[in-house]
């Protein structure tokens, strides 16, 4: 099929009998602190919360009666089988769908209510995809490939015309999630036809880069491994038709880590109080790193937000990581004296910065290890310029910031039992929660006694909350005592608390 074919199949495409024209939105905070102008287009506001409804009803809507009649089928990780089942539902006909079972459960329960009837099957996209073809060829049901069919291909090329409809101002690029490359070549293939001088820029996960590496290869490449966090994207390898086209019409495709994606997550959010999925945030994830790569300022690009089916329980994962992506948090591992009032020395060293965390344990009377979140405003620079000024103070510092092992697992196993220990009480307590609070706190303590166990994580709620083991001999726990209810700070002992006496003491 040749360019001109496509063109009349994204102006004549059926999508607007279940999608709505998406607006293509002002992103001002993050325009704002990019220095671009930075255009949403909301595709995450389609009833399915994805724009994969418009390919999967513009081929449901090319099928002969008799094929439909005999009944659909697909394999999706989620936002295809929603488009494939809501349209199978307009159309009256029946609609199998295949899903990895590592789809989020939200995305399965979604095709369930708009009637498609779900199969688990396989770990990712192209066991699904397998399986789905065997059911198909079985029970003669017609196959509606997610990506890798021309009326699919142009029924996500009316994103591609809708934007430049709506932009009112000449665009330097326009930014794409790539899964098998059924939405970029689409785009693509309209945007480069119209105006060859905006680019158009792929974005995929650099643990899923399938388009990115068959681009290299020159021809499509099977990926032995995909990542399934971006689980909208997850897929070993893209469609011919979609690579043919990418080959010709695609400027560059680039990537990006999980972390600059839930830091995307969090951009979108800032500016639209809507919450995405990893695979809709790779777009802005994708547009910050190309604009900061290139030192690219006052250009106008848009960002496809690709979809909103997102499992409420990941957002705690998503937030603990988009910091970290943002380069607004920084992880330490720093070495400091064993002795009292070292941890307020080390809190004073860091300035005027907020703490997002603190773990530490009792090792031995000379030296403590302790990992440290810290909060920064002004990203690489100053996370740099802390570095050196803690080893400029004799602090032994490792930067963890970029540390799979130590941001998945070893902040949440900081401590253990410790041995020799003597006279611990272990105290919860909570403080207001605001910049400076914890230097604060470690200042009213003082330094009459030595803290052996310490946790604290800011997790941007009214109230801090610590966890502090205190060496404090019997003979001067009435004093301690009557010290913590002159700070007037609220606190309970948790000396007797038995995963304290099972795991920390």
């Amino acid at each position: 099929m040749n360019t001109a074919d496509y063109l009349e199949l994204i102006e004549q495409a059926n999508v607007y009998d279940v999608a709505i024209e998406t607006p293509l939105e002002f992103a001002g905070n993050l325009s704002a602190r990019i220095g671009n102008r930075i255009l949403f287009k909301r595709e995450d506001l389609q009833s399915v919360f994805s724009f994969k409804l418009r390919g999967a009803y513009n081929k449901l809507s090319s099928l002969p009666p008799e094929l439909l009649e005999g009944g659909v089928i697909c394999s999706s990780a989620g936002n295809h089988a929603q488009g494939v089942a809501l349209a199978a539902s307009r159309k009256k006909v029946r609609a199998v769908i295949v899903m990895p079972v590592t789809t989020p459960t939200i995305k399965v329960d979604a095709v369930r209510k708009l009637g498609g009837e779900v199969v688990l099957h396989g770990d990712a996209y192209d066991d699904a995809y397998a399986h789905a073809r065997k059911i198909g060829t079985e029970q003669q049901l017609t196959f509606i490939h997610p990506f890798d069919d021309p009326h699919v291909i142009a029924g996500q090329g009316t994103i591609g015309r809708e934007i430049l409809r709506q932009a009112d101002e000449p665009l330097f690029a326009i930014f794409v999630p790539v899964g098998g490359g059924g939405l970029i070549a689409g785009i693509a293939t309209y945007v480069k036809s119209m105006n060859p001088d905006i680019k158009v820029i792929g974005v995929e996960p650099d643990d899923s880069s399938a388009m990115r590496q068959s681009l290299q290869a020159g021809r499509p490449v099977i990926l032995q491994h995909v990542g399934i966090f971006a689980d909208g994207v997850a897929v070993r390898r893209v469609g011919d038709e979609t690579f043919r086209l990418c080959q010709e019409f695609v400027d560059e495709v680039i990537t990006v880590d999980t972390d600059q994606a839930c830091a995307g997550i969090r951009d979108i959010f800032n500016d639209t109080r809507s919450i995405v999925e990893p695979a809709g945030a790779l777009a802005v994830a994708g547009a910050k790193k190309y604009l900061a790569d290139h030192k690219l300022k006052g250009k106008t690009v848009v960002v496809v937000n690709g979809g909103a089916n997102v499992n409420f329980d990941r957002l705690r994962h998503i937030a603990e990581r988009a910091a970290v992506g943002e380069q607004r948090e920084m992880l330490l591992a720093v070495e400091i004296p064993e002795h009292p009032g070292s941890f307020r020395t080390f809190c004073e060293a860091i300035g005027k910065r907020s703490v997002t965390e603190f773990n530490y344990r009792y090792s031995d009377s000379t030296k403590a290890h302790i990992f440290v979140g810290v909060e920064l405003s002004q990203g690489a620079k100053e996370r740099r310029k802390l570095i050196e000024k803690l080893r400029g103070l004799g602090y032994p510092v490792s930067d963890l910031s970029d540390n799979e092992v130590a941001k998945l697992h070893v902040r949440h196993m900081v401590g253990g039992r410790a041995q020799n220990l003597q006279d611990e009480r272990l105290f919860r307590f909570e403080f207001p929660e605001r910049p400076g609070a914890l230097v604060n706190f470690l200042k009213a303590i003082g330094t009459n006694w030595n803290i052996s166990l310490f946790h604290y994580r800011n997790h941007g709620s009214d109230y801090g909350r610590i966890l502090a083991g205190i060496q404090v001999p019997q003979e001067e726990s009435a004093e301690l005592e009557a010290h913590l209810a002159e700070l007037g700070y609220a606190h309970w002992e948790e000396s007797d608390n038995p995963a304290y006496a099972m795991f920390l003491a």
